[in-house]
């Protein structure tokens, strides 16, 4: 059978490996000219994730990449001195297994894993789909038309394959009130294991470097009381509006802004999730951002896009190709782990981004006490005070398609 993927960041390229391994004919289409190598931002890893690029045999080239902070500085306005909180504190809360890594970096280790068994196009995009009972008909922007048996869009929140299938983004999602923003900049504070962040009601601003990079990054996460007008691809607008937000911040922004504005390597998005009723309409289905995005940053929704692409070809694997028992069955498995995305996300943004000084100070001494308790005791407690609501990812239960592998 041919699939047809599209996407090539970490949802499609893991997609790609395991339905390969299960012996399907495996196409990717994607966007972008070349795999991205810039570095991105930073993502997460959480176990089961981590227990999925295991099996695929890339953990020791990922945890090789390791974006390497140990400690978060937090600065205080109008206070000398930084509050330090060891980052595995706030990890061990939601996983006990846990990778932070750089966002290309993740995709380029994938790319290389399944590109040996799957075909990879560039510089390419689809432009229609026609679907009939003999498979999938897709018009490409660039290349011939060709036909697949089945097709997944594994192409980010904003899917260019949901559009076509399922109707306007506008329909499916939810703003959760904030924006994210990440650029990359001159490491010029000699960053090194260490995030900095200056924490504000309703906004928040920061940098970080990471061990398998030269420069570092800005980071931006901020709330406003409606949604700002732009177009996601215009960067101008987009940088003219961090500016408007951030104009009366002190500490490192000015100079964070300026940075900014010379960059090219920027993105910001809202925080948006995606809730649809279904992923899937006949032989087409989405998978990871661009079926069920928890909310970007706040939500582990890299570590959902493994662990979605993993179910997705296992399921895929499992009904031999039959796609009205394989999507149903990956949607059910991976219903409530979804679900439990979305409250993490929206417990995370609140936490991150205060909406009142009285959160804000829960935030700045929440963080004072646990960076001076001894480890054990911290670790302890932080998991104590997230059980209930932020260890989702342990819980979940990978189920083992090893029988199914041929190749």
């Amino acid at each position: 059978m041919r699939v047809l993927i599209s996407g090539a960041s970490v949802a499609g390229p893991t997609l790609a490996y395991w339905l390969a391994r299960y012996g399907f004919d495996v196409t990717v289409v994607e966007r972008s000219p070349a795999p991205r190598k810039s570095g991105g931002h930073a993502v997460d890893l959480f176990k089961p994730a981590m227990d999925i690029v295991e099996a695929m045999g890339v953990l020791e080239a990922i945890e090789a990449h390791d974006a390497g902070t140990d400690v978060i500085s937090i600065h205080r306005e109008g206070k000398p001195g930084l509050v330090d909180l060891p980052q595995a504190l706030i990890t061990s809360a939601v996983s006990q297994r846990h990778i932070e890594i750089m966002r290309d970096d993740l995709s380029e280790i994938l790319y290389a894993a399944s590109s040996p068994t799957a075909e990879y196009i560039f510089g390419d995009s689809i432009a229609a789909l026609t679907e009939a009972d003999a498979g999938v008909r897709v018009a490409f922007e660039a290349g011939p038309e060709r036909r697949f048996d089945l097709v997944i869009g594994a192409d980010g929140l904003h899917s260019h394959v949901r559009n076509l299938v399922f109707g306007p983004e506008s329909g499916y999602s939810h703003w959760l009130g904030e924006y994210l923003a990440v650029a990359s900049i001159p490491n010029y504070l000699d960053l090194k294991g260490r995030s900095l962040m200056f924490p504000q009601v309703n906004r928040l601003a920061g940098m970080y470097s990471a061990t398998q990079v030269p420069d570092a990054r800005a980071f931006f996460l901020f709330r406003t009381r409606e949604p700002l007008e732009y177009h996601h691809r215009d960067v101008d607008r987009q940088k003219a509006l961090l500016r408007e937000v951030y104009e009366d911040v002190g500490w490192e922004v000015p100079r964070l802004l300026a940075e900014v504005s010379t960059t090219d390597a920027f993105y910001m998005d809202s925080i948006t999730q995606l809730r649809m009723e279904t992923w899937s309409k006949g032989r087409i289905t989405l998978v990871g951002d661009a079926g069920y995005c928890p909310g970007p940053a706040v939500g582990g929704s890299t570590s959902l896009a493994v662990v979605g692409a993993y179910v997705l070809a296992g399921e895929i694997a499992s009904a031999a190709g039959d796609h009205t028992r394989a999507y149903p069955a990956c949607e059910a498995a991976m219903r409530d782990y979804v679900h439990r995305s979305r409250q993490l996300a929206l417990t995370a943004s609140d936490t991150l981004v205060p909406k009142t000084r009285l959160g804000l100070g829960a935030l700045i001494h929440g963080a004072r006490i646990l960076g001076h308790l001894p480890p054990p005791f911290a670790r302890t407690a932080s998991r104590l005070v997230a059980a209930r609501r932020l260890n989702i990812h342990d819980v979940f239960t990978v189920r083992d398609y090893q029988g199914l592998i041929r190749r």
